[in-house]
């Protein structure tokens, strides 16, 4: 018969990394072709001229120039001018 308690490894102690999502490129910056404006979880902004939205809800720059945040009845939008 043993004489000390077998212990074992604690299950607690995980957790999934960071996903890093949010605003990348702000009001009134610069941006080049392709390059991420915005990371997301559903469609939270919204996309207009000069964006493309791809299948994980992110937001790409479709062309070069100068990203602008609106909002229009309660709905954020992206446009690039």
């Amino acid at each position: 018969m043993a004489h000390k308690k077998g212990v074992g490894s604690s299950k607690n102690g995980r957790d999934s990394s960071s996903k890093r999502l949010g605003i990348k490129v702000f009001n009134n910056q610069k941006v080049k072709i392709g390059q991420i404006i915005i990371k997301q979880r559903g469609l939270i902004w919204r996309p207009l001229n000069g964006v493309f939205i791809s299948k994980d809800f992110s937001i790409h720059a479709k062309k070069k120039g100068i990203v602008k945040f609106m909002k229009k009845k309660k709905k954020k939008y992206i446009t690039i001018i």
